[in-house]
């Protein structure tokens, strides 16, 4: 039996062809499918990515709205830092950020993703969230004042960097993400407050 060489696959012209390529990229198994499908557009991982992103961002609120503030641990545990302000604030707690990584894993998961992506992505929000908040209460920021940018940013660029070791992700696919994540956070915040599912318009 005729063989075209380890890592090759014959096709009927007799070229090889690399398995596990599109768009001139190579594919990685966090994506299902991806190696018996090589067109599948870049724009769907990305619109995914930012699917996830979202659950992960308003997992915490819509926990609050569900359950108030029953078993709502602050991360910090009151903890005070050196300029006499909260390290993150009593708005940033254990149980959204668990529930936060748990939903946004099973999103994945219906999403025909990996659910290492999706646990990934949802605790990557939390850290991106966290590292906002601290530099919020360090600037003078009450405790969920709005920040545009700082609000938005590090939540989609922290899981977007993480995202790329599992995901073909460029630079510029990045530079997507975080920019449709942060338009869409702004647009939405304001009909979700109207709605009843924030207590906020941001």
């Amino acid at each position: 039996m005729d063989h075209a060489g380890r890592g090759h696959v014959q096709i009927p012209t007799g070229e090889p062809v690399p398995p596990c390529t599109y768009g001139g990229r190579k594919a990685v198994s966090g994506i299902r499918g991806l190696t018996q499908s090589p067109a599948l557009p870049m724009a769907l991982v990305l619109a995914k990515l930012i699917i996830l992103l979202s659950v992960a961002n308003g997992t915490p609120v819509l926990v609050t709205r569900l359950l108030g503030y029953h078993f709502s641990q602050p991360i910090d545990g009151g903890m005070v830092f050196f300029d006499g302000r909260r390290l993150f604030g009593p708005s940033k707690t254990i149980r959204g950020a668990l529930a936060s990584i748990a939903l946004t894993t099973a999103a994945a998961c219906l999403l025909d993703l990996d659910a290492a992506i999706g646990a990934l992505a949802g605790g990557m929000v939390i850290l991106g969230d966290l590292f906002s908040s601290f530099v919020k209460r360090r600037l003078g920021f009450p405790p969920s004042a709005q920040a545009i940018g700082l609000d938005q940013i590090p939540e989609a660029l922290f899981p977007a960097l993480a995202c790329s070791m599992l995901l073909p992700l460029g630079a510029l696919d990045i530079v997507v993400v975080v920019a449709g994540f942060s338009i869409g956070a702004l647009l939405l915040s304001p009909v979700f407050y109207r709605i009843g599912l924030r207590d906020r318009p941001f």
